[in-house]
């Protein structure tokens, strides 16, 4: 599964238990905000994926802005995802 496949899955749970009935389709240009989750709902998923990927791009310490579209939102996962995969490669072996 990908990882925009995961972030989807997740919302479509999220709107389930919070009875949302079904949200608009999740395009890369869909305004974040305009999705159809609230505030409370977007930290539930944040708080989902960091314990599903072990990733929580927003407490990085690099300066991190918030994404606007849902596209931006997969990306900043899918290069945190990278990233982590990219040090962890670079690490030296003890």
């Amino acid at each position: 599964m990908t990882i925009r496949e995961k972030i989807i899955s997740q919302i479509q749970h999220i709107a389930k238990e919070r009875d949302k009935g079904t949200l608009g389709r999740l395009t890369d240009d869909v305004i974040i905000l305009e999705s159809g989750l609230d505030s409370l709902e977007l930290a539930i998923l944040v708080a989902r994926l960091e314990d599903e990927l072990g990733l929580d791009p927003f407490s990085s310490a690099d300066e991190v802005d918030f994404p606007v579209t849902f596209g931006d939102f997969v990306r900043l996962y899918e290069n945190g995802i990278q990233g982590a995969n990219n040090s962890e490669a670079a690490a030296p072996s003890l």
